[in-house]
């Protein structure tokens, strides 16, 4: 059985930091992941077979997004 999970990134404070952070997590991404851009929302999509994959997946994947806006606030400081 696959387990299919969307994450959908929306920026309220400018729509390109959604944008920015999706691009700079899309080098890591997996076979099965696929990386979505349009219109300020970014949309990280991918599948599994393992519960405990996808939690710890799903936990990589917001950290290092909250890590990256968290750079391009500064930066844009």
């Amino acid at each position: 059985m696959r387990i299919r999970t969307t994450i959908t990134m929306k920026s309220p404070q400018a729509s390109q930091i959604a944008e920015k952070v999706a691009f700079s997590l899309a080098p890591d991404n997996l076979s099965g992941m696929g990386t979505e851009v349009a219109e300020g929302l970014a949309t990280i999509s991918f599948s599994t077979e393992k519960v405990t994959t996808l939690i710890a997946t799903m936990d990589d994947l917001l950290m290092n997004a909250r890590i990256a806006e968290e750079v391009l606030e500064k930066v844009d400081k």
